[in-house]
């Protein structure tokens, strides 16, 4: 009698075990884009179907991704969507909306065929939440070149499918080379495979095709891949390091054993603005990379800088809400997203972080980390101050709560530092806002979501009720924050700080120079008294500046001249090329900084120095 069940045991565990092996199998997604046969500047993509055992069957592209907040439609981006039977016949297909299509007699499908279009050609430089695609979300195809891969974009899912292996096949030109954080599986020159358990994972992780242009480095364990793409050869990924190498450094300092990445990818796109290029420039999270969009044009140390501000707050995303985040994110609806409400903490407080680890770590003074924080004050202050930042997070794709979504790096920042001096003023600056942090990455951790309405009451659990009492007041509800009263828990008060003026600045509003709209040339103005560097050159109102340091402008990059001319030190170099009465000339000589009295915060009460110490240093 055993024996018999012991047999048909083993027997329905085998047939189990077949039949499963089956369905992981049949389960499968393949997906095979080609970057070789690029026509009228369009990708090929071939998607060969799991067995779904439908008639009617839904595939979709992304309307929303993780971490835009925005909607971006993709499959705008989609034409020539086919879908065939397994002996090769054409299906009925019906787009339902920009994203969704519909495949009747689905049962019988083995693969459908579409091609993309990218979104860089089609930015008009509108912006960020100008429903435009913002560009380190976006796609680029630019034949034998470039490709930006935010799979997103070219890849989509099977209604209810997205939790289904995927396998991405890439034929890729030779000579471009892809860097991602994904595993290459195929060690061939043109084509490259890559694995991944889940649809999410697949959008997780962008690939850059390009000319090998890239750097590694180590840090606390933690390899990094540095790749870049330079249209025109300005910049390059050797240049750079030195900047990204001495923020990450930084960061893993500051973050201590927070994060067990083994790989991160930085993927830094330069857009060439004379042409149809990327025009929304910054950079978009993922778990374990960061792509970087910024114009080619910058001159290198305003690169190097935006790095640090920017690739920092990307990196510290590792911990919210790559980390810690509501069941919103971690079953992310692709094409009808449930808002979190909690951008104040995904954010504001990412944002906090990038800015004081620089102080924490020594890579600014205590005068430039309170002017950010000053500067944020100021552009919270044209935001709706009294809007629910929790309602307008769980809002934010609508109206009128999207055009509130930037203030969640200006006011959403200050949350941060507030909470972080509340918890520093209780505890005696033992604690801040990053031990609370911690504490919720190992409460939840990547794989384990929380409830949306639970989040606040798990904060207040592991810090103090009067965190709690911010939050009611000043998080969930309408009441602007006094930043004044929270500065002077830490000493900090408001007083005439001596501040170095741009040298194309008479004070931090007024320019010294305006432009000439038609020909697009930047002249110094007559009505004003010009400052001590162009007195010192020899300048006059009038002149036309040509260029500076040998550096072209005019007003397609005079943002860019603006702030290149912050980093200037006194004695240092510099020559400008101006044409006076139509007669060019180059004049050259020193610079000498003129130092404006401003209203900014310092330390005003010595006895608690040690407070203010212990939260921007502890």
């Amino acid at each position: 009698m055993k024996k018999t069940v012991l047999s048909i045991l083993f027997l329905m565990t085998f047939s189990t075990s077949v039949l499963a092996q089956k369905k992981a199998v049949n389960e499968e997604v393949k997906v095979s884009i080609d970057l070789i046969n690029v026509k009228e500047d369009k990708v090929l993509v071939t998607v060969l179907a799991p067995e779904l055992g439908k008639n009617e069957v839904i595939y979709q592209i992304p309307k929303t991704v993780p971490g835009t907040y925005s909607s971006d439609d993709y499959g705008k981006y989609i034409e020539g969507f086919k879908a065939f039977d397994k002996k090769g016949k054409e299906l009925t297909v019906a787009k339902s909306d920009d994203n969704t299509w519909k495949i009747s007699n689905a049962k019988s499908l083995a693969k459908i065929t579409y091609l993309v279009n990218d979104t860089y050609d089609t930015e008009t430089g509108s912006g960020f939440g100008k429903e435009e695609v913002f560009s380190p979300a976006g796609t680029n195809i630019l034949t034998g070149t470039n490709f930006m891969l935010n799979n997103h974009g070219f890849v989509g899912y099977f209604n209810g499918k997205t939790d289904v292996k995927y396998t991405l096949n890439v034929a890729h030109p030779e000579n471009l080379v892809g860097t991602t954080s994904l595993l290459d599986t195929d060690k061939s020159a043109t084509n490259d495979v890559f694995i991944v358990s889940r649809y999410f994972e697949l959008t997780d992780n962008p690939i850059m095709y390009s000319k090998p242009d890239f750097e590694t480095f180590i840090v606390d364990g933690m390899e990094i891949l540095f790749s870049v793409y330079s249209p025109n050869g300005v910049h390059s990924a050797k240049s750079l390091l030195p900047d990204l190498e001495k923020m990450m450094r930084a960061q893993k300092a500051f973050l201590g054993k927070v994060n067990s990445n083994k790989q991160y990818t930085v993927l830094l796109y330069l857009s060439d603005m004379e042409k149809n290029d990327a025009k929304g420039f910054g950079a978009l999270e993922h778990h374990t990379s960061t792509t970087v969009v910024f114009p080619e044009a910058m001159p290198a140390n305003m690169l190097g800088q935006q790095l640090i501000d920017v690739v920092s707050h990307e990196f510290f995303h590792i911990l919210t809400p790559l980390c810690v985040h509501s069941k919103e994110i971690h079953y992310f609806d692709y094409n009808n997203p449930k808002m979190s409400k909690h951008l104040w903490m995904y954010e504001g407080v990412t944002e906090y972080f990038a800015n004081l680890f620089q102080i924490n770590q020594g890579l600014i003074d205590e005068d430039e980390f309170y002017q950010r924080m000053v500067g944020k004050i100021a552009n919270a202050a044209k935001m709706n101050d009294t809007m629910s930042f929790t309602v307008m997070s769980a809002n934010v794709l609508e109206k009128p709560y999207k055009d509130q979504y930037l203030n969640v790096y200006e006011k959403g920042a200050l949350i941060g530092m507030c909470i972080d001096i509340i918890i520093r003023e209780k505890s005696n600056g033992e604690r801040g806002i990053l031990d609370m942090m911690q504490k919720l990455s190992a409460e939840y951790g990547a794989e384990k979501p929380f409830n949306d309405e639970e989040l606040f009451d798990k904060i207040v659990s592991i810090t103090y009720p009067e965190v709690g009492a911010f939050i009611k007041t000043h998080i969930e509800g309408t009441t602007p924050i006094n930043y004044d009263e929270f500065f002077a828990k830490v000493g900090v008060g408001k007083g005439k700080i001596q501040v170095p003026m741009n040298p194309f600045l008479k004070n931090e509003t007024t320019p010294l120079v305006t432009i000439n709209s038609t020909t697009k040339e930047i002249i110094v103005r007559s009505d004003l008294e010009i400052n001590e560097l162009m007195k010192s050159l020899g300048m006059k109102g009038g002149d036309i500046i040509l260029a500076v340091n040998d550096v072209n402008y005019n007003l397609d990059n005079i943002y860019e001249m603006i702030m290149s001319s912050q980093d200037w030190k006194e004695g240092d170099a510099v020559s400008m090329k101006i044409k006076r009465d139509g007669k060019e000339q180059t004049v050259s000589g020193k610079v000498k900084v003129t130092m404006a009295e401003v209203e900014g915060y310092q330390q005003i009460d010595a006895s608690k120095s040690k407070l203010k110490e212990a939260w921007l240093k502890g």
